[in-house]
């Protein structure tokens, strides 16, 4: 069975905030996803794996985004889930080992902080992909909360974008 890479794609701003206290995100609209390779990232992926808060958030903005399996850690019973989703326990380890089992090479990890830092803590996440907004937004939601372990990381990319936004990636280092 082979590791699948946990792959995460995200925004922040220039101070580590993934979302304003009440979990908008307005001050993103002006950084198009695409211009981040978001629509890459979709096609290379097999699966997705959220937060509850995350998933909140992309039902309530109308059509479903995703056509792939998303699992949403969440200790709370989903209702009427779009297709191709289902819930799962906070257990993290367990999880991986499922979507390993299942074969999935590629898992997209979307959000937010407290599951980040629990990939984080259990040695699954492998690339961190971010546009970086030249916002400091002061108070608003960390995508490091803390707790965080350390994760040694090497960059791969960094490329300037409209409107001074950064896109890079950086990639766990082995060893």
């Amino acid at each position: 069975m082979t590791k699948p890479i946990w792959h995460c794609h995200l925004a922040m701003s220039l101070d580590g905030k993934i979302a304003r206290i009440d979990g908008s995100f307005d001050w993103l609209m002006p950084y198009p996803p695409q211009e981040f390779a978001i629509d890459a990232f979709h096609a290379e992926i097999d699966a997705v794996v959220m937060g509850r808060d995350t998933y909140e958030i992309e039902r309530g903005m109308g059509e479903w985004p995703h056509n792939k399996p998303v699992f949403v850690v969440t200790s709370r019973l989903i209702e009427a889930a779009p297709p191709l989703v289902e819930a799962r326990s906070g257990n993290l380890l367990a999880l991986a080992d499922e979507l390993a089992g299942r074969g999935y090479r590629k898992i997209g990890v979307e959000g937010g902080g407290q599951l980040i830092r629990g990939l984080i803590a259990i040695g699954r996440l492998d690339v961190l992909e971010m546009a970086i907004v030249p916002l400091v937004l002061g108070d608003g939601i960390p995508l490091f909360p803390t707790g965080t372990p350390e994760l040694p990381l090497t960059l791969v990319k960094c490329e300037p974008k409209s409107g001074g936004a950064l896109h890079v990636v950086y990639r766990r280092q082995s060893g």
